[in-house]
């Protein structure tokens, strides 16, 4: 398996790029955001993930381990081959997806081109515990959070990367919370988070809170 390749660049595409390898060239598709940070002449560095078919050995390549991680996972749906994976995640970041895939919030994967909304429910159904926020897990045998100061931080990272700005983000949980206190005092992030999604409404006239619309 080639875990990441680091050398010259010698080609930057609109939706590939070539690393120079001392002397051998080794062509890697990624999303335009991975593409714009690497410089023609310039040392570069990509994770990769190699997809192996009949006829064919393809490179694609990512800014960051964990954004390999969630392509090899998008990789498990049925359905859902390389190309559509790259194209979620150049749509996306890591940890919107992480989100969406947990609050199985099917219309996040909708935005992207190429996957409509039967799509869009079959990855939220099978990647039901594959992809959790970070963050949200609690070590075995530990006490849950209880702490404001310690889950709070971790759902506004969570719904910022969706959209919200952090001071929407922050009232939306407060008044999510104001009539389920236990929450609060447990400090679940993803069930915390879970809940500020249901009570905004992505159907509803609260949705208008969010920063930056998206679709």
């Amino acid at each position: 398996m080639i875990s990441f390749l680091r050398g010259t660049v010698a080609h930057v595409g609109l939706s590939t790029a070539v690393i120079d390898l001392n002397g051998a060239g080794m062509s890697v598709y990624a999303t335009p955001q991975t593409l714009s940070k690497l410089r023609t002449g310039e040392e570069g560095k990509l994770f990769t993930s190699l997809i192996v078919r009949e006829d064919s050995l393809t490179l694609f390549g990512f800014a960051s381990d964990d954004e390999r991680e969630v392509f090899d996972i998008l990789l498990s749906v049925s359905g859902v081959g390389p190309r559509l994976a790259l194209a979620v995640l150049a749509v996306h970041d890591p940890e919107a997806i992480r989100v969406a895939a947990h609050t199985e919030d099917s219309k996040t994967f909708t935005k992207v081109p190429g996957i409509g909304p039967k799509v869009a429910g079959r990855i939220v159904l099978e990647l039901a515990g594959k992809l959790v926020p970070h963050g949200t897990a609690t070590p075995a045998g530990a006490p849950a959070a209880s702490s404001e100061g310690v889950w709070k931080p971790q759902v506004v990272a969570a719904m910022t990367s969706l959209g919200w700005s952090e001071k929407d983000a922050s009232g939306s949980i407060d008044k999510a919370l104001a009539d389920a206190p236990e929450l609060a005092g447990e400090g679940n992030v993803a069930e915390i988070l879970r809940t500020t999604l249901r009570w905004l409404g992505q159907d509803g006239a609260r949705a208008g809170n969010r920063v930056g619309s998206r679709g």
